[in-house]
């Protein structure tokens, strides 16, 4: 369910991969972070599934083929969670490239205007159409007024060829800095083709999978929700967080309720783990970067016996998933395609490695 102060767009059915528009104004990026590929590469070793629920030559069974499709799912959750990083990282990379090049034309400007200006003023003091050596020798009162008069040229003079030079060499870095953060832009827009490609890929084979686990039965396909997500919880009511932020936050993800999971999606309508997440928080106007990783780094720490309503749940390692703890163990979150936004358990995971307060 969308909320009437959503500003961000619909993602599309299956694949949702808009780039980002930007992040915090000035702020600078000077290389990939590291390990943001670690693990882009994990394949899949796909089974070839059986078209109804009965056992099949090979001894695949249909609770085996449930399994692999729960481990599927999450391989594809670390993929796309990975995308959104780079996006991030790529969002982070264009910014610099952009307070590079201002800064590189600010001191190229500079210099091209001491350069035209002071530059010649000093020269024409020597050689010119100013005030020159002889003309301070014909016109000074006396001598002490002349060596004072030769001594302030000599400042001058000088003063102006070290202030060109530390324009100079401002302007040459601000050029490498320019290069530099191209570069890395670059390089941040290969990592996200190169994981996009991957998940492409997975998707095909989730799709395959997702056909053929259609057959399964009802209570089958629950044990494939129980293993990656959680047996859905009732929505509980009266949830209060210990900020106004915190408090919008939790509002609005539990507004989500039953809106359906697709990677790479932030809303209104359709939702991944982390655009589930930021999506509620900038409902509050604190705005997180749609990735789990660097949702992880947000904040401030804090233990489970800490947990407060709004906080940010992690789980597997690195990571890969976001939820949202919403009191008495329980967390509302996006979990796994085919499965709606729900509560469940904050167990149900079985991987928590950490959690961050974002407000409050």
């Amino acid at each position: 369910m969308a909320t009437p102060h959503a500003l961000l767009t619909h993602a599309p059915a299956h694949l949702h991969t808009e780039r980002p528009t930007g992040s915090a104004p000035g702020r600078r990026v000077t290389g990939l972070r590291a390990g943001l590929l670690v693990g882009a590469a994990t394949a899949l070793t796909v089974t070839v599934l059986p078209g109804t629920a009965s056992a099949v030559p090979g001894g695949t069974t249909a609770d085996e083929v449930a399994a692999q499709v729960a481990e599927a799912s999450h391989e594809l959750e670390v993929v796309s969670e990975q995308l959104n990083e780079a996006k991030v990282v790529l969002a982070e990379q264009e910014s610099a490239v952009e307070a590079a090049g201002a800064e590189a034309a600010a001191a190229e400007e500079q210099l091209s205007a001491l350069d035209g200006q002071i530059r010649r003023l000093a020269r024409s003091a020597y050689t010119g159409s100013g005030l020159s050596q002889l003309d301070l020798l014909l016109t000074s009162d006396s001598a002490d007024d002349l060596v004072s008069s030769l001594g302030t040229l000599d400042v001058i003079a000088g003063h102006t060829n070290e202030v060109l030079t530390e324009v100079a060499q401002a302007a040459e870095q601000a050029d490498e800095s320019r290069e530099a953060a191209a570069a890395a832009a670059a390089e941040a827009q290969r990592a996200v083709d190169d994981i996009a490609a991957k998940q492409e890929d997975l998707e095909a084979r989730i799709a395959d999978y997702q056909e053929r686990y259609a057959a399964l039965t009802a209570p089958q396909q629950e044990e494939v929700a129980r293993a990656h997500g959680g047996a859905s919880l009732p929505a509980p009511s009266g949830v209060t967080a210990s900020s106004a932020a915190a408090q919008v936050a939790v509002d609005t993800a539990l507004a989500q309720i039953g809106d359906p999971y697709v990677w790479g999606a932030g809303g209104p309508n359709a939702f991944d783990c982390s655009g589930l997440t930021s999506y509620a928080y900038a409902a509050a106007g604190v705005m997180l970067p749609h990735s789990s990783r660097s949702q992880s780094q947000m904040g401030r720490p804090v233990s489970r016996g800490e947990l407060q309503p709004g906080d940010l749940l992690f789980f597997y390692s690195p990571v890969s998933h976001v939820a949202m703890y919403i009191g008495n163990g329980q967390m509302v979150h996006a979990s796994t395609s085919g499965q709606p936004v729900k509560v469940a358990s904050i167990d149900a995971m079985g991987s928590f490695s950490g959690a961050r307060r974002i407000a409050g």
